[in-house]
């Protein structure tokens, strides 16, 4: 692996090899055993089928089992977790033993990621590869019951996955001791500071020991997350199997420019006419995940919605029925855009571009996991241009853009492009100057003062003779009265005279 210093940062070394594919010799790729994992790490992987590692799994495994410290960076969906899982459980093997003392089975690894469907899955994984050895592991995030997790903590586990809140939460209980920990691995780390949780991180780093080993993987590195990297860890190895923020090449990008008030109707259209059986649909807002759920909900559709509303077992029980295929789709805000790894998912679907542009390359990674091919296609309203080309100069590649072909939206009738001409059934529209002097009216109706005209009329005397009628002019009446006539009192009820 051909290595460089930065000259600005001579603490930091980065990895310039573009493959990054280590092999044994030029006919056999490298495989797990090569690495000198236990056999129970190895035939953990032989249970799930697992021969030959990814790139960033080549790159960042012999490196992480030297005891360095390593910013690693990949394309979602390419294993990160297994990059840092499975060594960092070969190094704590030393420590593993069967006693049924907690105070022989400190915590020693801490890894930190910033959703709890994240937690759960690199929790999963663990499990998975750790199942053959003593090594202990627990899961600890909000939303459910503290006390199960407690009761873990106290009886004692080696790797705690955790997000930042609900730790805190057992450090300031004391359930946790954090004192012994050998290695800190932030996962998806850019995300954690999205999201609000830099004063966590400095507290969860404070309580750790000064001599620790320090990992962060995540596809996307910011200037931010670059920041913080050097507060805390050292000299580490920048490791990048493709260009930071590139989106796999086995996603075909797709955009559909539409109308704000038709997109419900194209993510229905989409999913007929493409036949989805399996579809993750991506909204920026909970209400809006909320609705568009129901909508498809209401068109046939066997649709859920997860958002940060919902409990966490709401949040579980959605997921699972998904990964189970009695969802067809499942409608998320961002909280599903990092970590969810779903076997063979054909497409994700942008209802809304997201605000920030690399929450982009983590959506569309969703599909297109461990090199099979997927399609991320995204709808874009007028209002939408400005984020589109944060995303597209992110990514550095225009997406390409289509006309969805046989769109006609069901609240109006129209075919898709031409609601210039809506108009009723049999009725033939109005030439555009007769449209514009409607316009025009209307605006000028709709502004003009409310004078009545009857102030304008100049002055008029009456020309009655004691009628008492009105003046079809509209002049001013008067009655006329006989010269030495005696007036007559009258009394009138408050309804007034007859």
């Amino acid at each position: 692996m051909t290595e460089t210093t930065l000259a600005s940062q001579p603490d930091i070394v980065i990895s310039t090899d573009p493959s990054l594919l280590p092999e044994s010799d030029a006919t056999q790729p490298v495989r797990f055993a090569d690495f000198g994992l236990s056999d129970d790490i190895l035939r953990a992987l032989t249970d799930q089928g697992y021969v030959h590692p990814t790139p960033i799994q080549a790159a960042a495994i012999p490196v992480v089992l030297e005891g360095r410290d390593v910013m690693g960076a990949a394309q979602t969906g390419t294993g990160k977790t297994a990059g840092f899982s499975l060594p960092i459980i070969q190094l704590l093997l030393a420590h593993a033993n069967t006693s049924a003392s907690p105070a022989r089975h400190p915590v020693r690894a801490l890894i930190l990621t910033p959703t709890r469907e994240l937690a759960d899955q690199v929790a999963d994984n663990v499990k998975a590869y750790s199942r053959h050895t003593p090594l202990r592991s627990i899961v600890v995030f909000g939303g459910v019951d503290i006390a199960p997790q407690t009761a873990a903590l106290r009886a004692g586990v080696e790797i705690v996955i955790a997000t930042p809140g609900r730790l805190l939460d057992h450090v300031q209980q004391k359930t946790i001791n954090l004192g012994q920990v050998q290695i800190l691995v932030m996962d998806e780390a850019d995300r954690m500071l999205d999201m609000g949780f830099l004063p966590d991180l400095q507290r969860i780093i404070n309580l750790l020991p000064k001599e620790r080993q320090s990992l962060m993987f995540s596809a996307t590195f910011s200037t931010e997350i670059k920041k913080l990297a050097a507060t805390f860890l050292r000299k580490p190895l920048t490791i990048e199997v493709a260009r930071s923020n590139a989106t796999a090449d086995n996603v075909t990008q797709i955009l559909y420019q539409v109308a704000e008030e038709e997109k419900r109707e194209a993510v229905s259209f989409i999913i007929r006419e493409r036949h989805l059986k399996q579809v993750i649909v991506f909204s920026n807002t909970k209400i809006g995940t909320s609705r568009l759920a129901v909508h498809l909900v209401k068109t046939g559709v066997k649709a859920a919605a997860i958002h940060g509303d919902k409990t966490q077992s709401e949040r579980m029980a959605a997921l699972e029925s998904f990964k189970r295929g009695e969802i067809e789709v499942l409608v998320a805000t961002d909280v599903a855009a990092r970590g969810l790894d779903i076997a063979e998912l054909p497409c994700v679907i942008n209802y809304d571009l997201p605000y920030n542009a690399e929450d982009y390359v983590h959506r569309i990674g969703r599909t297109g996991r461990a090199g099979a091919k997927g399609d991320a296609i995204s709808l874009c309203t007028d209002k939408d241009e400005r984020l589109l080309a944060d995303i597209e100069k992110l990514i550095r590649q225009k997406i390409v853009r289509l006309h969805l072909a046989g769109f006609v939206a069901e609240e109006t009738g129209v075919p898709h492009g031409r609601r210039e001409s809506r108009h009723a059934p049999g009725k033939v529209a109005a030439p555009d100057h007769v449209r514009n002097e409607r316009r025009t009216a209307v605006r000028s109706y709709s502004n003009a003062p409310k004078i009545d005209p009857w102030f304008l009329q100049p002055y008029q005397p009456s020309t009655t003779s004691g009628t008492g009628a009105e003046n079809p002019g509209n002049a001013t009446t008067v009655s006329a009265v006989k010269p030495g006539a005696k007036s007559v009192k009258r009394a009138a009820l408050l309804g007034g005279k007859s």
